[in-house]
């Protein structure tokens, strides 16, 4: 039985991450940030084979804390990387963990040779800061791929940078370590939907689709989303743990990126589809997932799947 550690395993997205693992039979370790606050991680332990989870404290800055965690692990998914759209201080709240974490897991697959292969849970944010808007000076109708060069706007969300400088940090460590036993792998999923496997009220991808449905902008950034009807690329939070997974277990793609999507979406449509109605427009392909169906067998679900789930909520 292989122990994967998980990073964030207890979050949106990552206690789907959590569950995928243990469904296939593996020891799973999720780390959380403050071990005394149970109610964020405690619903871990209804998903089954329990028996092979365990919960650890963790912060991904301190390197010796680290370098506990993943001892014995044969794979590690780091998710655990702090989405805020708006924080009281950029540095410290989002490009500190964000980048010095990923700078730590770095430093520990130069020391670990038995980690088999470690996922890095990105962001679109990382291909284009300017998300959900396109690229400045491309084309309304470009389909963004895992080729395209990635864009960095400074004047985008602190959140955004963020991912673009941890993701930039990756390729640069990858390019200049050839020699490398442990593989690494990114996956950058798009705006993920879905509904939730707990009731945290903490989880921003959420309180996203909360505010989609109800279509009362909690302030003036997305109350300009709403007035320009903006388009979402989105994709299901299942079919991302299942892209996970199926990245962390492929042998051979080592400095791989894959984009995760389904269907881009306008918000007026998403609100609709939150709320049980039909969408009046017609979906969009903007970023590719080519390169997740042909490599890691993916089928990605239709953008209406998660959220008729989270409208029935």
């Amino acid at each position: 039985m292989k122990t994967v550690g998980i990073t964030g395993g207890s979050g949106f997205i990552g206690s789907y991450i959590t569950k995928k693992f243990l469904d296939e039979g593996y020891k799973v370790k999720v780390s959380v940030t403050n071990i005394s606050k149970s109610d964020k991680y405690e619903h871990l332990f209804e998903l089954g084979n329990e028996d092979n989870l365990s919960i650890k404290d963790l912060n991904v800055q301190d390197l010796e804390s680290l370098r506990s965690f993943t001892a014995n692990c044969d794979l590690i998914v780091h998710c655990g990387t702090p989405f805020q759209l708006g924080v009281e201080d950029p540095k410290r709240d989002l490009f500190e963990p964000t980048i010095n974490g990923t700078e730590n897991f770095l430093k520990i697959v130069t020391k670990n040779k038995d980690l088999e292969k470690v996922i890095f849970v990105a962001s679109v944010a990382a291909f284009n800061t300017s998300f959900p808007y396109p690229v400045a000076g491309r084309d309304p109708d470009h389909l963004y791929t895992e080729e395209d060069a990635p864009y960095l706007d400074e004047a985008n969300i602190p959140y955004a940078q963020a991912k673009y400088y941890a993701d930039q940090t990756v390729r640069k460590f990858i390019d200049s370590h050839p020699d490398l036993s442990t593989e690494i792998v990114s996956v950058s999923p798009v705006t993920v939907v879905g509904d939730p496997l707990s009731n945290r009220e903490d989880s921003t991808s959420v309180n996203l689709q909360r505010v989609f449905k109800s279509k009362n902008a909690p302030g003036p950034f997305i109350q300009t989303l709403f007035d320009e009807d903006v388009e979402f690329a989105l994709v299901d939070v299942e079919d991302v743990a299942e892209a996970v997974f199926k990245a962390a277990i492929q042998k051979g793609n080592h400095a791989k990126n894959y984009l995760l999507t389904s269907e881009s979406w306008r918000i007026s449509d998403i609100s609709k589809m939150l709320n049980g109605d039909k969408p009046e427009g017609n979906a969009r392909m903007v970023y590719s997932n080519a390169l997740a169906r042909e490599e890691l067998g993916m089928e990605f679900r239709p953008a209406k799947e998660p959220l008729k789930r989270f409208s029935k909520i």
